[in-house]
């Protein structure tokens, strides 16, 4: 089923109008580009949050001035070093800094900083739904929320066809669930071996930086708790949601580090080869998702392309020296991609049917850079033809201007 290859034609509920498929989601898309909104720095005064190194002498080691900073953690949001976990060393903070930025002098920024999981009004029309403003965390919060409608729609029921209804009745102890349910999935399949990483912070700095790491006030903090039971991950994340869905808490670095953990520095290496130098890229003063990461969170592998299996060889037939590394398996949800000017330049990336045809009828959608959910609640469409002649989609973006979900339907006139 070509979902993104070729040009649907859909129509709104009560207009009469027909716009292609790509015109309905950069038309949403567009609405949330139309707010303004304030630029923020990172605690340096930089924009991509990079700073020189440290170089004055500690007087105390381990101990650092008490100096205010805007992104310090409140205490209720510190886990106590007496509940266990295993405490970030230097070695493994300096190694997650550079698979991150290329760099350990380099640190989040404002924008990612502030993120986090947070859900609209439960019971409203979008209680199913993540709160995501602008920003390179953005991508993150949609690969969750994704993972969330699967999770509310499909994770217990056995039923062929769900409501929308179910997702706009949903309580606050449900959307924790689900989050919770989540984020266990996403790190289950990340896994390298038998055990999963679930990261939290504890009030305590956990070793004595040097010259050579930059300071972040939260990363030294880290505590890593690890599970081989796919329940008993769930069950903790669900005792410390607050470490993810509060203001505050940098639950979506906090997540993006229980990721990295699961998968290990070495298996990542493995997974994306010499093609990626690191995992985020610079991009308009903001650190922003390479694909590998995404891959990462939709397949459990960080492989770097979007291709189907792993490419061997050149165009010319030559033998690559590294393969280039794509999907190998169809996850439960799926991926699209459409960008205007790499079209316009006819170098349009090509998203594989692995990615296109997920298990659940569920996708991320990247559109001109802006990411999105696309669904059906019917689990079928991707295994009965019958479906294909005429079904409803459903559209999230996340964006502050979206209060509703938006429908599109496929009519059987194709």
């Amino acid at each position: 089923m070509a979902m993104c290859s070729e040009v649907i034609l859909v129509k709104r509920r009560g207009d009469n109008s027909k716009l292609s498929y790509i015109e309905i989601l950069e038309e949403e898309v567009h609405k949330g580009q139309e707010q303004k909104y304030p630029d923020k720095k990172s605690e340096d005064g930089n924009e991509d949050g990079t700073g020189a190194p440290q170089t004055g002498s500690n007087k105390n080691p381990g101990h650092f001035p008490s100096t205010y900073s805007p992104y310090s953690l409140p205490k209720p949001l510190s886990i106590s070093s007496d509940l266990g976990g295993l405490p970030i060393t230097l070695e493994m903070a300096m190694e997650l800094r550079k698979i991150l930025f290329g760099s350990a002098f380099h640190t989040f920024n404002y924008e990612w900083k502030k993120s986090y999981f947070s859900f609209h009004e439960p019971y409203s029309e979008l209680s199913y739904a993540l709160q995501a403003e602008r920003g390179g965390a953005r991508a993150i919060q949609m690969v969750v929320q994704a993972h969330v409608i699967k999770q509310i729609l499909f994770g217990t029921s056995k039923e062929e066809n769900s409501s929308l209804q179910s997702l706009q009745a949903v309580s606050q102890k449900e959307q924790e669930k689900a989050l919770a349910a989540a984020l266990a999935d996403i790190l289950w399949a990340a896994r390298d071996g038998e055990e999963v990483t679930v990261c939290l912070v504890t009030t305590d700095i956990c070793f004595t930086p040097s010259r050579d790491y930059k300071v972040d006030n939260f990363t030294e903090k880290l505590l890593l708790f690890n599970f081989c039971d796919k329940d008993a991950i769930q069950t903790f994340i669900v005792d410390h949601i607050h470490f993810f869905k509060t203001e505050g808490s940098h639950g979506v670095i906090l997540f993006l580090y229980s990721a990295l953990f699961s998968r290990t520095f070495k298996r990542l290496q493995e997974d994306f080869g010499c093609t990626v130098p690191h995992l985020l890229k610079l991009n308009l003063g903001n650190f922003t998702c390479r694909q590998a990461v995404l891959n990462l969170m939709l397949t459990g592998r960080a492989s770097p392309y979007v291709f189907n299996g792993d490419l061997q060889y050149d165009e010319q037939g030559g033998q690559l020296m590294v393969p280039m590394r794509g999907i190998l398996n169809r996850s439960d949800v799926g991926y699209l991609y459409w960008n205007r000017e790499e079209m316009e330049q006819g170098r349009l990336s090509q998203v594989g049917s692995m990615l296109k045809t997920p298990r659940l009828p569920i996708w991320l959608c990247n559109i001109n850079g802006t990411f999105s959910v696309l669904y059906s609640t019917n689990r079928s469409l991707l295994s009965d033809w019958k479906m294909e002649h005429l079904f409803d989609l459903h559209f999230y973006n996340g964006q502050q201007s979206q209060n509703k979900t938006v429908t599109l339907v496929r009519s059987s006139f194709l």
